[in-house]
């Protein structure tokens, strides 16, 4: 145990003190950041553009309901010819215009308006364009055939389900993205830092392996405690690395929000949106609420107790890869078979908890080792029993050991082997030595 946390000791302190790990760990706060606040400016920039469209109607039953917004300036070129007004837009760089032609009795023009612009515009824009038409039109229809749009207004009902469980708690329709985005952001989050370390410890062993001086270190320790030192130093590092993330980006942000003149709160939205305060407000608040209503002090247990064991896991057979080859270009026909099933566990988490979390393919991947550090995380905000997280964890801390066993043998003997390009084949007789 003394010699373990020598080594674990010692590749703490050459992982923290390593010129790149210290300019990413500082800068990668601040790169991450300035992202975030360059998306929250160029979204206020685009909500604050005006857009101008001309409108050549034709008909003249359309002009009069086109009232101008904060964001949309309509102009009126019902005095111009369709190719006075397409040059007049074109010249005053307007958005676009707007053209609809004449209709005589029933012949309406549903098929033949158009609109001209020189670039692709806002879909926004559009979709509110045709959702007036079509209100406009509709009506129009009705009018002719003697309807009374004042009763087929009385009747229109807007249904809004009131969502409750069987326990009496009510939620939100955004419950379920909610929950996804937590869930989700967890799993690739893990995703991401086992990536990451998994390759620390990777290429760590390669240049100890490379340079010989493991040759000098396992004439006093045992190869097995060479590679467990390596993964609880690195996982340290990687956990001081992450702290300090969340410190600084914590400040940054902070210091951002302070001192910059940015809406933190600007996201982009359509029109019909951002015209309806109160409806926003609602839905903010139910956002809050269904936060407020995850198991939220379950789900960062769960993080850090699958990060470890997933950590692992994947560190294990990370540092047998690196015994067994002798630089990093030969690492590749290893690589790609690790990280499939955790670029599974992705898919299956996005594509199959979130339309059934509870269902087989879910709840399956959610117990195999390889892929349960990411799917379990995915469904916990959406409630799973307890005994079954912990089925899951058992499963993932047995299939450690498991795993660590196989990868101590390939470090034992690969970390002496030079020259040879390893093949699948000679592994597997390492296991037997």
């Amino acid at each position: 145990m003394y010699n373990l946390k020598l080594i674990t000791i010692r590749e703490y302190l050459a992982k923290v003190r390593n010129k790149s790990f210290i300019t990413m760990t500082f800068v990668s706060p601040v790169i991450m950041v300035g992202m975030f606040l360059l998306i929250i400016y160029l979204a206020n920039l685009n909500n604050s553009k005006t857009s101008t469209v001309s409108i050549l109607d034709e008909s003249g039953f359309f002009i009069e309901e086109f009232e101008s917004t904060h964001n949309v300036e309509y102009k009126d070129y019902s005095n111009f010819s369709k190719s006075q007004a397409i040059d007049s837009s074109k010249q005053n760089d307007f958005t676009g215009l707007l053209y609809i032609p004449s209709f005589e009795d029933e012949q309406y023009p549903d098929q033949n308006i158009e609109f001209y612009t020189n670039s692709s515009p806002n879909t926004d824009l559009i979709s509110t364009i045709e959702l007036k038409l079509s209100h406009l039109l509709t009506e129009k229809k009705l009018t002719d055939k003697n309807i009374d749009l004042a009763k087929i207004q009385a009747s229109q009902t807007d249904i809004s389900l009131k969502l409750e469980n069987f326990s009496g708690e009510q939620t939100s329709k955004l419950s379920n993205y909610v929950k996804m985005a937590f869930g989700g952001g967890a799993g690739y989050l893990l995703f991401m830092f086992i990536i990451i370390y998994g390759n620390m410890v990777m290429r760590s062993v390669i240049e100890e392996k490379t340079s010989r001086i493991v040759e000098i270190i396992i004439s006093s320790v045992k190869p097995i405690q060479l590679m467990w030192g390596k993964i609880l130093g690195t996982t340290f590092a990687g956990l001081t690395q992450f702290l300090i993330w969340l410190i600084l980006g914590g400040i940054l942000l902070s210091v951002a929000s302070l001192f910059l003149n940015i809406d933190m709160t600007a996201l982009p939205s359509s029109p019909e949106q951002m015209a309806d305060a109160d409806a926003s407000m609602r839905m903010v608040q139910e956002v809050i609420v269904d936060i407020a209503r995850l198991p939220l002090l379950t789900l960062i247990i769960s993080f850090i107790i699958y990060f470890i064991g997933g950590y692992f896991l994947y560190s294990a057979i990370y540092a047998a890869i690196g015994a067994a080859v002798d630089n990093e270009t030969d690492t590749q026909q290893f690589i790609f078979p690790i990280t499939i099933p955790l670029m599974l566990g992705i898919y299956v988490g996005f594509f199959s908890v979130i339309g059934d979390p509870h269902g087989t393919v879910a709840t399956i991947f959610s117990h195999i080792p390889l892929t349960s550090p990411v799917v379990m995380l995915m469904r916990i905000p959406f409630g799973v029993p307890l005994w079954e997280v912990l089925i899951s964890i058992i499963i993932l801390f047995i299939s450690i050991f498991f795993v660590a066993w196989i990868g101590s043998k390939i470090y034992r003997v690969g970390i002496l082997m030079y020259g040879k390009k390893p093949t699948y084949k000679e592994i597997g007789k390492w296991l037997k030595y």
